[in-house]
């Protein structure tokens, strides 16, 4: 008995995993040959025909038997390369910039971390007291509780750190005329 890829197509439809299996032995390599076609690239033709055949017994229950199964199944391959193009432009379109993006967060990282290595070095050239009382406040904490540490009043503290950033800026100003 000669049965058509219809009549498996129907029968698949209906949940006939045997007709499934035969109409996609008779069909991979076909389908496989349209969507490497489509695609020129082997690697993403396998991808897509793979995605088609995990679609299809879903897309089977649409198969009302008007059309031969290949010139359905090639409406089905195209629809997915057509989704799949228009899915990679989408990404595309969301990636671009994100070079730019990260390079400018990258330069700003940097630019920070040369910042923090600058303020380390130089506050070696600020005296103990003034050094350790920019460290408290560098750490967060309030001009009271450096105080309450240093065992100074607030006032003391405040001025301190005032200090400490005069002769920072002092010293920045002065290697920047170098």
């Amino acid at each position: 008995m000669n049965v058509t890829d219809e009549d498996l197509a129907l029968a698949a439809a209906g949940g006939d995993a045997d007709a499934f299996e035969a109409l996609l032995l008779r069909n991979y390599d076909r389908l496989f040959g349209l969507c490497f076609r489509l695609t020129g690239n082997r690697a993403e033709a396998e991808d897509l025909t793979q995605d088609i055949c995990a679609a299809l017994p879903s897309k089977l229950a649409g198969f009302r038997g008007e059309a031969r199964v290949t010139t359905w199944l090639y409406r089905v391959a195209l629809n997915a390369a057509v989704d799949r193009r228009r899915k990679a432009s989408r990404y595309a379109r969301a990636m671009e910039g994100w070079g730019d993006w990260e390079l400018g967060r990258q330069s700003a990282i940097a630019e920070e971390q040369q910042d923090i290595a600058w303020l380390h070095a130089a506050m070696r050239h600020l005296s103990d007291t003034l050094r350790d009382t920019l460290v408290l406040v560098l750490e967060g904490l309030s001009h009271a509780e450096a105080a309450d540490i240093l065992g100074v009043p607030e006032g003391t503290v405040g001025w301190r750190v005032a200090e400490a950033r005069k002769r920072l800026r002092e010293l920045r100003e002065k290697e920047e005329a170098q």
